[in-house]
């Protein structure tokens, strides 16, 4: 990528971030939360987030400073420390959990327009899926125009979508009940919720969910004006975005009680809104959730082609996913993951898959590169590789990476056994790609070790399909 091809600067790397961060997921939150759990499991899991989310963030931030060299953020890091098929499925697991994303917000998108216009529905009407069709296609061919101007468009919906958050927060201030918020603190009245710890576990998964595109500018690294800016990015759009998501959800809570919420139809935020000023609130959230999915559909479909073609560029992915077109757009993989959008739009319509199930896939796709990467800053530290004389540093890193990759380790956890067959299942088929990509180096597919991995992958992915058909497994 040369200089002349225009840069991507600080503020822009940002927007990057709060713009893939901040997507369709903070304007369901108050039902998505409510669903799950009641006050005290809420602020519970809000700090371990925060904890965990932060430690990933500084992971992230580390990475970008210690191995400069590493361009493509999550893949690279599973690549260097953990062999090439651990790198192919960081990459391989990320572009699906981003393009899959991008399918949940078109259902989103497009229920929110069913608010004013009910053919759309659901999101998931015939209807529905032919304007998805439509716009899919229009932001596919404005994003082959090139990755700046791209960039520059996400950054104007960026600022766009968060005045009526701004909005909704300081209204909420005033609208907000102590006597609301405390009348069932742990969710005792409402015995379907489970235990405290089984609030905390089945809400972790919307909270992976809404902070998905924190590694966004890590993503673009190889872009950055300043190689230092991608860490600067990182936790400043972390820390903007953590602020945001827990006012509202919080604040939501001592307006309406936690079985009003879990009712609400989303966006439930325009629900919420509504109910403390009238119709004029739940049009201005509508208005500006719809700005925030096309900056955030935008910010996704670049950073799905972007990780395809970082990951050719050094031979993890087949060759052919390299080409760039006149404007420097990676336009094979830009045309592959559109494809998949496209497949499973027209999917939605015959399995009712609705926001909350394609989010909750998507974001247990993302769970593998996560843990990767903090397992990457660990072995850096324990090793001392680009510690040499920063005792200090390493003592911090080393601790930073190991609560990260607990942190890691209890989304798995969390997320439970459906999602990790299904993923499975999606991990599964990649192999065709890293055969190929292998084939074309003239190296043998996989060592030992990773020979047992795709073993145990393969068996995940029958009983998933088992699971199915069956119907023990649901979509």
């Amino acid at each position: 990528m040369t200089e002349s091809c225009g840069k991507l600067r600080l503020g822009a790397l940002v927007a990057l971030v709060v713009g893939s961060m901040i997507g369709g997921g903070i304007f369901s939150l108050p039902q998505n939360m409510a669903a799950s759990a009641d006050v005290g499991a809420v602020l519970i899991g809000w700090v371990i987030t925060a904890i965990g989310m932060l430690t990933l963030a500084f992971v992230f931030q580390t990475l970008a400073n210690r191995k400069p060299d590493l361009d493509g953020g999550v893949y690279a890091y599973a690549k260097a420390g953990f062999g090439d098929y651990m790198g192919f499925s960081s990459a391989w697991g990320y572009w699906i959990s981003a393009w899959l994303g991008n399918v949940g917000y078109f259902v989103l998108l497009f229920s929110t327009l069913g608010y004013f216009f009910p053919i759309f529905g659901e999101g998931n009407t015939p209807a529905a899926v032919i304007g998805a069709s439509v716009l899919l296609w229009a932001v596919h061919f404005l994003v082959l125009r090139g990755i700046k101007e791209a960039a520059f468009i996400n950054l104007v919906t960026t600022v766009a979508k968060v005045v009526p958050l701004v909005l909704f927060v300081l209204i909420a201030v005033f609208a907000f009940k102590l006597e609301i918020f405390t009348a069932d603190i742990w969710g005792i009245k409402n015995p379907d919720l489970g235990s405290v710890m089984n609030q905390v576990r089945n809400m972790m998964l919307v909270t992976v969910w809404v902070f998905i595109g924190i590694e966004g500018a890590s993503i673009f690294s190889s872009r950055a004006e300043k190689r230092s800016d991608v860490g600067k990015a990182t936790v400043i759009g972390f820390i903007t975005v953590l602020l945001f998501l827990m006012l509202v959800n919080v604040l939501s809570l001592g307006i309406m009680t936690q079985p009003e919420l879990a009712k609400l139809q989303n966006p439930s935020m325009a629900a919420v809104l509504e109910h403390v000023v009238g119709h004029w609130g739940a049009v201005l959230i509508s208005v500006g959730l719809i700005i925030s999915l096309l900056g955030a559909l935008l910010s996704w479909v670049l950073l799905c082609a972007e990780i395809m073609f970082a990951a050719a560029k050094d031979h993890t992915m087949p060759v052919f996913l390299r080409r760039e077109n006149a404007n420097h757009v990676p336009v094979n993989a830009l045309w592959l993951t559109n494809a998949m959008v496209q497949i499973f739009l027209v999917i939605t319509l015959f399995s009712a898959s609705t926001y909350l199930s394609l989010i909750y896939l998507a974001t247990s796709m993302i769970l593998v590169p996560y843990l990767w990467s903090a397992a990457y800053a660990l072995l850096l530290a324990v090793r001392g590789e680009s510690y040499e004389n920063a005792l200090a540093e390493r003592k911090k890193d080393l601790f930073i990476g190991a609560v990260a990759l607990i942190y890691a380790v209890w989304l798995l956890y969390a997320g439970g056994i459906k999602y990790l067959l299904l993923s499975a299942l999606l991990y599964a088929p990649g192999a065709i790609l890293f055969a190929k990509a292998k084939r074309e180096l003239g190296k043998p597919i996989f060592t030992h070790v990773e020979k047992l991995i795709f073993a145990a992958v393969v068996i995940g992915a029958l009983v998933a399909a088992y699971g199915l058909y069956d119907g023990f497994l649901t979509l």
